[in-house]
């Protein structure tokens, strides 16, 4: 290999370790119900919060809460993973790299 795609390896290199440890520090927050039940995910994969309203709060009817409860991480988890998907295409020109994410 020349020395200039080795220089250019080395910077993508660089970049995917910088991408990748701001995308593992991200936080992603979504609702669901209007708002009344909240989740923030950290890193695309752990759940860092919930946060429920009261006035969702129904111990007839559990279910409702639980369908907006799943409602909301799976919002933020799909949020942070198109986010990851759309930071690391940047730098590998859209190229799927096995490991990468």
């Amino acid at each position: 290999m020349n020395r200039n795609l080795m220089k250019q390896a080395r910077q993508m290199q660089a970049r995917l370790a910088s991408v990748q440890q701001e995308l593992a520090e991200a936080r992603t927050e979504a609702n669901a119900g209007g708002g009344v039940v909240k989740a923030v995910v950290v890193g695309g994969s752990r759940v860092e919060s919930i946060e429920i309203s009261p006035e969702v709060v129904d111990p007839e009817d559990v279910e409702i809460l639980e369908d907006l409860v799943k409602a909301a991480v799976n919002e933020a988890l799909e949020s942070a993973q198109a986010n990851a998907a759309s930071k690391m295409g940047a730098i590998t020109g859209g190229l799927n790299i096995p490991g990468l994410f």
